[in-house]
């Protein structure tokens, strides 16, 4: 069995806040999990504040459990999530909050294969939409291909990461981007591996 990495301690640029993320992943990958800051001792540490190293804003797929696939435990994570992670205002509110009050210097949006907000863009606009869909679907269309009959859907449901990490790059975050103090970057999650993979960055991460 491979030498199990030790987790380090709360990393503070941009780059080290994503190979932290990227290790853990890596963890979860091989099965040689550490399943860090998941105590009593820790639970007791939080009582009178966080200080989370990353803000994820992920899709609220059920098999998307960040904690989880990146191998951390309490006060690690600021965790967002909508279905498609779509951006509003109130979502767009908590990421700030998560980098400007709690100091994070990394926000990763992480998206996957097989979405099922993708598809049902996908199938809203080919005529077969869902009751209630309509935020999301006007959300993610702008990612669909003009030729919706050549469309695959895990591209783009890559491209629509790389749209959220350009539309938050353009946000409140912009200035706290430009000074290096906060990087963003689009983490695509395959469901089958576990594994994540970077697709784009804004900032130096």
């Amino acid at each position: 069995m491979a030498p199990v990495t030790q987790v380090h301690s709360r990393p503070d640029t941009p780059a080290e806040a994503l190979a932290e993320l990227l290790a853990g992943n890596a963890r979860f990958v091989t099965g040689i999990r550490l399943h860090p800051h998941q105590d009593a001792e820790r639970r007791a540490a939080l009582v009178h504040g966080q200080r989370p190293f990353a803000v994820i804003f992920g899709c609220s797929d059920s098999r998307l459990a960040a904690e989880i696939i990146f191998d951390r435990g309490l006060g690690d994570l600021f965790v967002v999530r909508t279905a498609g992670h779509i951006v509003g205002p109130e979502i767009l509110a908590s990421i700030e909050y998560g980098v400007r009050v709690l100091g994070a210097p990394l926000v990763a949006v992480l998206g996957h294969d097989s979405c099922g907000a993708v598809r049902a863009t996908y199938d809203a606009l080919t005529g077969a939409a869902g009751p209630g869909l309509e935020p999301i679907m006007e959300r993610i269309a702008p990612s669909m291909p003009a030729d919706l009959t050549t469309a695959d859907l895990d591209a783009v449901a890559i491209g629509h990461v790389r749209r959220t990490v350009q539309e938050l790059a353009r946000s409140g975050l912009a200035e706290t981007v430009r000074s290096g103090a906060c990087a963003i970057v689009g983490l695509t999650y395959r469901l089958a591996e576990g594994r994540v993979r970077v697709v784009t960055s804004a900032g130096r991460a």
